[in-house]
């Protein structure tokens, strides 16, 4: 049997219609770093090897319904004071989740993008994420 061959980062690319707006919010309030322009994407760093890319498309529909992007963090609370500073309406403010065991809060970005930021409290993954 073969082994995996190994994966070295990870870039989850959503479509923008207006990638100047997109990019203000993924850069001037979520704060994430851009490390590539490509003019019609621009690829953010969201921790050391894992990427958000976000494409300028027109000559699609977008339906963001189908599509959630998550941020797992300890510090929830955190980000939602920091957020809530720079004027974000929040979709759902941070709340315990007892069916899947996560503290999370939700906000949308520019294009109807769901994002998700969560902590897991599930003790199956051998301890708190919060920790």
């Amino acid at each position: 049997m073969n082994k995996q061959p190994q994966i070295h980062q990870q870039i989850t690319f959503l479509y923008a219609i207006d990638l100047l707006e997109t990019a203000a919010f993924y850069e001037d309030i979520m704060g994430f770093e851009l490390v590539l322009d490509q003019k019609t994407c621009r690829i953010y760093r969201i921790l050391s090897d894992a990427f958000l890319g976000i494409c300028k498309r027109s000559n699609i529909e977008i339906d963001p319904g189908n599509v959630i992007f998550t941020i797992v963090t300890p510090e929830v609370d955190a980000w939602y004071e920091f957020l809530s500073d720079k004027g974000v309406n929040f979709e759902k403010p941070p709340l315990f989740n007892p069916q899947y065991k996560i503290y999370h809060c939700f906000i949308r970005d520019p294009n109807g993008y769901l994002i998700e930021i969560q902590r897991f409290e599930d003790p199956r993954w051998g301890r708190s994420m919060s920790e």
